[in-house]
C-alpha cells in the first residue's frame, strides 16, 4: 500500500513539474455547454457550431420552449425536448440551444462560399440528409434547416467533405458508400471510386477518408494506408501513392492528417499522417492495444514521391491535427491504447505535441504542457481567430454517461500555444486595416502594428474554419501569401503589400481567417472573403 501510495505523488509531482516546465496553457472557457460535441466548427461570425446525434437520448441542455422534436422512431425519446446542438459565442462564451431534427451521428461537413455550412448524412433517418447552418450575429436567431427537396444519392455514414475549386463540394465515401458525389447535386449522381473498396478490409478502416484539394486541382484521397490523387473532373485515378508502413490509419483505426501550409509559387503539396490503433484492436475489442506513435510524411506533388517516416513522443489515436497560424500544426486529444468506438480506447494521451515542419527529421515534435480532461472517442478541436485552439467533446459511451473512469464530457476548453505567452505580446501584430474581400492574384494592403514595431518579413496567412470530427479537419488549409517587408505607414503603423491566393485550386472560394504572423506569434484574424 505505501509502495502505491509513493508511486501515486511520484506520478503526481512528475505531473505537476511538466506542466510547469512545458509550453502552452490550458483554461476551461465553458464548464457545461450541455452537449458533447462530436462535430464542431467555427463561423465568420466568432461563433462555433457544436454538433452531436440526436438518438442519444437526453443531453444536459433544453430546447426553446415549445420547440421539441417528435419522432415515433426514435427508440430512446419519442418526444425529444432535449439540444443535441449548441452555438457558442466566442465573445461571452455563452450557449444557446439549436434544434436538429434528423440523426447526425457520424456526418459530414464543410462551408460552403457564401459561409453557409453544408453537412450532410449520418445515421437512420440522416443517411441521405442534406442540412445548412446559416452562421449569424451571435445574437441572432439562426438555426439548422434540414433540405426537404434535395437529398443525397447514397447513404453517407464516416464520410469526409472538401469544398472544390469551383466552390461545389465533394462528399467521398462512407460505410457501404464506395462512391463520391456532389453538393450541388450533379447529374451524374453518385459516381463509382474502386480505390474506396479495394482498401477495405476486415474491420472497415476505409471510413471517413483523409481527403486534401491538391494545388493542381486534384484530391489526395488516404484510407487505410494507401492514397491516390483523384481527378475529380474526370473522375479518374491519376496516380497511385506507396503504402504507408505501420498499419491502418483511418476509421475505426484513426489516427489524423493534414497538409502543411501552401506557400512559394504554391506547386507544391506535402501531406502528414500521424498515428493509428494496430489492425485487430478494434474486432477483438482490445482496449489495451498500443497506439501507433510512427508519422508518414510525403511531397504529394513529387515527381517521385515516398513517405519520410518519423515517430512521436507518444502513440496516438483518435488524436487531431490542427494547423496553427504559423504554419506549425498542434496534434492534441486522443488515447495511447485501443481503438475507436464505444468504450474501446485507454489511456488517455494527454500531451499535447507541437510538430514544426521546417525543423530537421528527429526534431519536429515538441511535447507541450499536458491537460487534465481525457479527450478521447468524439473529441475535437478547432483554430480559434484569436489563435487559441478550442476543445470539445468525448463521448466514449453509447448515451450520456456523466460517471465513469471516461465520462461524458460537457466542458470546453481552449489550449493557448507557445505563442500567446506575456512575454511575447510586445511582438503580436495587431490587424489595423485590411480588405472585407480579395479576389484571386489581386494585390492589396495589409495595416498593423505591434509595440516592438517589426524587423524583417511580416506573414499574412489564410487560414480556412473546416469541420472537424473524428480526428480529422474537412476542409483544412493554411495558405501563406506572398507579400513584401512592411514599411512604415505613420503612427506606429505598418504596411504589408500581398498578393492573394493565384487561384481556387489553391484556396477555394470561401471565408478565410486573416492572420498577420510576426516571428511566429500570430495577431487575432480578421474574417476576409475569397472570391472569383
Amino acid at each position: 500500500m505505501a509502495g502505491t501510495t509513493f508511486q501515486f505523488w511520484l506520478s503526481f509531482i512528475f505531473f505537476s513539474l511538466a506542466r510547469a516546465q512545458l509550453p502552452g496553457t490550458w483554461e476551461v472557457i465553458v464548464e457545461n455547454a450541455g452537449i458533447a460535441s462530436m462535430h464542431t466548427a467555427v463561423t465568420r461570425f466568432n461563433t462555433v457550431v457544436l454538433l452531436d446525434r440526436t438518438n442519444i437520448g437526453p443531453s444536459r441542455k433544453m430546447l426553446r420552449k415549445g420547440h421539441c422534436r417528435n419522432d415515433p422512431n426514435d427508440v430512446v425519446l419519442k418526444r425529444d425536448c432535449y439540444a443535441h446542438s449548441v452555438l457558442l459565442d466566442l465573445n461571452t462564451n455563452q450557449v444557446r440551444p439549436l434544434m436538429i431534427q434528423t440523426d447526425t451521428w457520424c456526418s459530414s461537413g464543410q462551408f460552403l462560399p457564401d459561409g453557409t455550412l453544408l453537412q450532410t448524412g449520418g445515421d437512420l433517418d440522416g443517411l441521405r440528409k442534406i442540412r445548412k447552418f446559416e452562421p449569424c450575429e451571435a445574437k441572432g436567431s439562426c438555426d439548422w434547416v434540414e433540405l426537404d427537396d434535395v437529398a443525397l444519392v447514397e447513404g453517407r455514414w464516416y464520410s469526409t467533405n472538401q469544398i472544390l475549386p469551383d466552390g461545389s463540394v465533394i462528399m467521398v465515401g462512407g460505410r457501404a458508400a464506395n462512391t463520391v458525389e456532389y453538393y450541388p447535386p450533379r447529374k451524374t449522381g453518385a459516381v463509382s471510386l474502386p480505390f474506396l473498396a479495394e482498401v477495405e478490409d476486415s474491420q472497415m478502416d476505409n471510413l471517413y477518408p483523409y481527403v486534401h484539394l491538391l494545388p493542381n486541382g486534384n484530391l489526395f484521397i488516404f484510407a487505410n494506408n494507401k492514397a491516390v490523387s483523384y481527378d475529380h473532373v474526370a473522375n479518374k485515378v491519376a496516380r497511385q501513392y506507396p503504402p504507408l508502413e505501420g498499419g491502418p490509419r483511418n476509421y475505426p483505426s484513426a489516427g489524423s492528417s493534414v497538409m502543411l501550409a501552401l506557400q512559394g509559387d504554391y506547386s507544391t503539396a506535402v501531406i502528414v499522417v500521424c498515428g493509428g490503433a494496430q489492425f485487430g484492436a478494434f474486432i477483438e475489442r482490445s482496449t489495451d492495444t498500443p497506439a501507433h506513435g510512427s508519422c508518414g510524411r510525403i511531397v504529394a506533388t513529387a515527381p517521385d514521391p515516398v513517405w519520410e517516416m518519423e515517430d512521436m513522443p507518444f502513440g496516438r489515436i483518435m488524436g487531431d491535427m490542427v494547423m496553427l497560424p504559423s504554419g506549425e500544426v498542434l496534434v492534441i486529444n486522443g488515447a495511447q491504447a485501443g481503438t475507436q468506438g464505444f468504450e474501446m480506447g485507454t489511456n488517455p494521451c494527454l500531451y499535447p505535441l507541437l510538430y514544426r515542419p521546417d525543423q530537421p527529421i528527429g526534431l519536429r515534435f515538441m511535447t507541450l504542457t499536458p491537460g487534465t480532461v481525457p479527450r478521447m472517442y468524439h473529441s475535437t478541436a478547432n483554430l480559434l481567430p484569436d489563435g487559441r485552439v478550442l476543445i470539445a467533446g468525448s463521448n466514449p459511451h453509447y448515451f450520456y454517461k456523466l460517471e465513469a473512469e471516461f465520462p461524458t464530457e460537457l466542458r470546453i476548453e481552449a489550449f493557448s500555444p507557445e505563442y500567446l505567452n506575456p512575454d511575447r505580446a510586445n511582438i503580436r501584430p495587431v490587424i489595423e486595416g485590411i480588405p472585407e474581400t480579395v479576389r484571386y492574384g489581386e494585390a492589396f494592403d495589409v495595416v498593423v502594428s505591434a509595440t516592438l514595431g517589426f524587423v524583417g518579413i511580416v506573414e499574412v496567412n489564410f487560414g480556412s474554419a473546416p469541420f472537424a470530427t473524428h480526428s480529422f479537419s474537412q476542409g483544412q488549409r493554411l495558405v501563406k501569401l506572398a507579400v513584401n517587408p512592411a514599411v512604415p505607414a505613420g503612427d506606429g503603423r505598418y504596411k504589408i503589400s500581398c498578393t492573394a491566393p493565384p487561384n481556387s485550386m489553391v484556396a477555394p472560394p470561401g471565408y478565410y481567417m486573416a492572420f498577420a504572423v510576426n516571428q511566429g506569434v500570430p495577431s487575432v484574424a480578421h474574417w476576409i472573403h475569397v472570391v472569383s
